[in-house]
């Protein structure tokens, strides 16, 4: 049996023609959604979400293209848009009554987080990001030698067909050697997690692939196109990460005062999977953001 979050009800909602969303629901007060990263689904967020049902209402969908949620054919490129995906958590939150939330997300959740941001200001009254820098920057910073440490992400932005094929060929090592690569504590993830999240995976090859070929196609566009308008973060931000930016010789909270006028930017000792190898500091952090 796959695990599920303690205390929380799984449902689908459906957020836009022929797609629907798997998503746990706990608490109650004031919503939070929480974004999952890769190579992962929404139970990442057990801990924390857990921590922050005592007094918020809790959202923590699967995204489309992952885990139990719908799976579109990507035919134009922009079925996995963070655009799209930003529309699908907007109206999967308005569906469950929440017409204003917090949104926090992780890796690719996190940039699905920052576009809804940018897109719908008057609907998210605080965002958190972790681990991540905003798609355009996250181009901008990799180069040379030190842009090995992301070659899954040229890998994914070649066109349809091979990328998929090498994938699937190899699902269970090539998503089982982030999980092992990107954790400092392999015991945050226990087995029967770790076991979820590579079957999750392994089913979803395509549109995870598509995902992050948006991410270097019609993403930087958007992207671009924002910082040319001057378009930023207008609430309340906190970002934490970390130290990529001595690791790969850049400012990473400089990069992200430029997207966000509000910003509190913590850097983290823990690994990637911090809301899963330390979720204790990543509840204080969402907790100290809604009280801004």
């Amino acid at each position: 049996m796959t695990p599920q979050i303690t205390g929380f009800t799984q449902r689908r909602v459906t957020v836009a023609d022929g797609v629907a969303l798997n998503v746990a629901v706990g608490g109650s007060g004031s919503p939070v959604v929480l974004l999952h990263g890769f190579p992962q689904t929404h139970l990442m967020w057990r801990h924390v979400a857990a921590d922050l049902a005592a007094d918020h209402t809790v959202i923590c969908p699967d995204l489309r293209g992952y885990g139990d949620s719908d799976k579109p054919a990507d035919p134009d490129g922009l079925t996995y848009s963070k655009r799209t995906m930003a529309a699908d958590v907007v109206a999967l939150a308005r569906a469950l009554g929440h017409d204003r939330f917090a949104l926090a997300g992780h890796d690719r959740g996190a940039l699905v987080a920052v576009r809804a941001g940018l897109d719908h200001p008057d609907v998210i009254t605080h965002l958190a990001s972790l681990d991540v820098l905003p798609t355009l920057d996250s181009w901008e910073v990799m180069q040379g030698r030190s842009a090995a440490v992301g070659f899954h992400l040229y890998l994914m932005a070649q066109p349809p067909g091979l990328p998929e094929a090498m994938i699937s060929g190899a699902a269970d090592a090539f998503f089982g050697y982030f999980l092992d690569l990107w954790a400092n504590d392999p015991n945050a993830i226990p087995a029967d997690v770790r076991a979820a999240y590579l079957k999750a995976s392994r089913e979803a090859v395509p549109s995870i692939v598509a995902d992050y070929r948006a991410t270097a196609t019609i993403d930087v566009e958007h992207d671009e196109a924002d910082r040319q308008a001057g378009n930023k973060l207008t609430m309340p931000v906190t970002v934490l990460q970390q130290d990529w930016g001595s690791a790969l010789g850049f400012d990473a909270a400089g990069r992200w005062r430029a997207w966000a006028e509000d910003l509190e930017h913590r850097t983290v000792t823990c690994g990637h999977f911090m809301a899963e190898e330390a979720p204790a500091e990543v509840v204080k952090a969402l907790r100290d953001l809604l009280a801004r």
